[in-house]
């Protein structure tokens, strides 16, 4: 799944939908996780990089993931597929 890429973030953690005037506060991690996915990277790489920087282990992350993925859509912050 790819972020939309008029969504806006910044390194606190908001996060704002200018398509409909939303915004979300998250945390430094879930900033880090939008830019990472607006770069372009794939789910891969950025799953990659959490087990190489943070002591988690992979099948929470995939949760994690699942749990992650969900709320972006609620929040109308991904881009259609198809």
């Amino acid at each position: 799944m790819k972020i939309k890429s008029n969504i806006a973030t910044s390194e606190n953690g908001f996060i704002f939908n200018p398509a409909t005037g939303d915004s979300f506060s998250g945390n430094t991690m879930a900033a880090a996780l939008l830019l990472a996915m607006k770069s372009g990277k794939t789910e891969r790489e950025i799953k990659q990089e959490i087990l190489d920087r943070y002591d988690v282990k992979a099948d929470q992350l995939n949760r994690d993931w699942e749990d992650w993925m969900i709320q972006l859509k609620e929040a109308n912050l991904l881009e259609l597929e198809g």
